[in-house]
């Protein structure tokens, strides 16, 4: 089991405090943790290949608010169809795996 790594001893607290050890907390926090990562990665390749949103938009053949919302943390409406055509737009590709259920392990 991989070992969760926290950015600071604050947020490691509010982890352990407020959702370690409970099943639905733990489940809802991975979400939230893959829904940033998705937004995070879309908005790195976007900006790393000089775009702004409209521009991608155009290239995916969708709105610039449907780009906005795709980068947005909370977001949780990310379907493979939408992050297939982003990638193509973007000369990348989508990599799936499937990992361990549970990746948190606290110190």
């Amino acid at each position: 089991m991989a070992r969760k790594q926290f950015h600071s001893n604050a947020s490691k607290f509010l982890y352990n405090r407020f959702v370690a050890g409970d099943p639905k907390r733990e489940e809802e926090y991975e979400e939230a943790v893959i829904n940033a990562e998705i937004a995070r990665k879309i908005y790195d390749l976007r900006t790393k290949a000089g775009l702004t949103q409209q521009q991608l938009a155009v290239r995916v053949g969708t709105s610039k608010s449907a780009i906005c919302r795709l980068e947005d943390a909370d977001y949780e409406g990310h379907s493979l169809s939408i992050l297939k055509r982003v990638a193509a737009a973007l000369d990348k590709r989508v990599e799936i795996r499937f990992m361990p259920s549970k990746r948190l392990k606290t110190a």
